[in-house]
């Protein structure tokens, strides 16, 4: 399959995901659910989104330290509770795994969860680099009868529809420009303790919140086929927590990309935790006919086209908002999606192993480019096969040099 091909596919699969509306079977036996790592989104997300699925109930919890372990199981009522994630695995009324630790530990967990017959949700981000992606990947592959999924990117879900219906009526013509954005505070205070997303270690090649916003923008446009990007820490030392020994950070609070996509367009992304100003987080479409900007923070989509060029000068019309109907937004529904996707034997509609390792490739391919100061080509040349050669090489045709 083309990369192309896997962008429609993935455009499919949201499309569905947006129209499947709330109806769930439950009509099968009660599913067993084990956690495995039980933080802040596990407990305001995915625990309140189980405990809303009839027929579904979480029976096995294992967290970081045995005290966490015990308090999340009084909060929310779970009888079992283990000090080692492998026993969560290994017990057998666990059918399936959730995994909510930091990416260091995704890949094991999920290795060892498909092997002992276990249906498996994970946290974004997939892993700590392509090469683990790659592995799950083919491990799901090998056990096609298990639902494999991660947590998907929550922007951008509720105007997804207005968004699709958007893109497939040719509002935009032939994409050309692309811009993502995201500039938060959350690592502008110098003194702040070192974060486990700045440790190497915990996180991998995974930096601030550019995986998650370039997942999103894969549901609209085509994936990049090559990168050249810079990074910097800002703050280069922090104080580790663990131990109170001041340390290098291990990832930046800074990122910039220049990304060449497969039909040839031209994306920027801009991603820093340094902005203690002027927060924003967006992607922003432009082509031939027209131009749509989703503001992610706010979920408001705001769009202009040539049919509403201004007849005064040849000046195009300004950006007006494109409004998101009660009945076409989206809500979060990951639980309810994994659910049915086990009962009724079919893959997750967002986001299945296919869609992690292209943002996994992606991310790692940033931080190759800047550390190398040269652009880096995807798929990454080690995982790449013939038909990508065929396909990139059939894209570059078409859409002429890339430089």
């Amino acid at each position: 399959m083309s990369r192309l091909s896997s962008y429609k596919r993935l455009r499919q699969s949201a499309a569905a995901f947006a129209v499947s509306g709330e109806e769930i079977v439950m009509s099968q036996a009660t599913l067993r659910i084990g956690l495995i790592g039980a933080g802040a989104n596990m407990r305001t997300r995915h625990i309140p989104g189980f405990k809303g699925v009839p027929g579904v109930e979480i029976v096995a919890v294992c967290n970081r330290r045995p005290g966490s372990t015990a308090a999340v199981a009084r909060e929310y009522g779970i009888g079992r509770t283990y000090e080692r994630w492998q026993d969560v695995v290994a017990d057998r009324d666990v059918d399936a795994v959730v995994i909510g630790t930091w990416p260091y530990l995704h890949c094991p967990v999920a290795l060892a969860a498909m092997a002992a017959g276990k249906h498996v949700l994970t946290e974004a981000r997939m892993s700590l680099n392509a090469a683990e992606a790659h592995e799950m990947r083919a491990a799901a592959r090998r056990h096609p009868e298990l639902v494999t999924q991660v947590v998907p990117s929550p922007y951008g879900l509720k105007g997804h529809r207005v968004m699709t219906r958007l893109l497939e009526s040719g509002h935009l013509g032939e994409l050309r420009e692309v811009l993502v954005y995201g500039l938060s505070a959350h690592l502008a205070d110098a003194a702040a303790p070192l974060s486990w997303r700045q440790d190497a270690a915990l996180s991998g090649f995974n930096m601030l919140n550019l995986g998650i916003l370039h997942e999103t923008l894969l549901r609209w446009a085509p994936p990049p086929v090559r990168v050249l990007a810079q990074v910097h820490a800002f703050v280069a030392s922090r104080i580790d927590p663990a131990s109170g020994v001041r340390r290098a950070v291990g990832t930046p609070d800074s990122v910039q990309v220049l990304a060449v996509l497969e039909n040839g367009a031209r994306a920027v992304y801009q991603i820093s935790g340094v902005t203690p100003f002027g927060q924003a987080m967006g992607i922003c479409m432009h082509g031939t006919e027209g131009s749509l900007h989703y503001d992610l923070l706010h979920d408001r989509i705001r769009g202009a086209g040539r049919h509403q060029a201004k007849d005064v000068g040849g000046a195009a019309a300004e950006m007006s908002e494109i409004p998101i109907p009660q009945d076409q937004a989206m809500s979060w529904r990951v639980e309810a999606d994994f659910v049915e996707g086990i009962r009724g034997g079919s893959r997750p509609l967002l986001t299945d192993f296919d869609t992690g390792v292209a943002y996994m490739e992606f991310t790692e391919a940033v931080a190759r480019s800047a550390q190398r100061g040269e652009a880096i080509e995807l798929p990454l040349e080690e995982f790449r096969t013939e038909q990508d050669d065929e396909s990139e090489a059939l894209s570059q045709a078409s859409s002429g040099p890339a430089n």
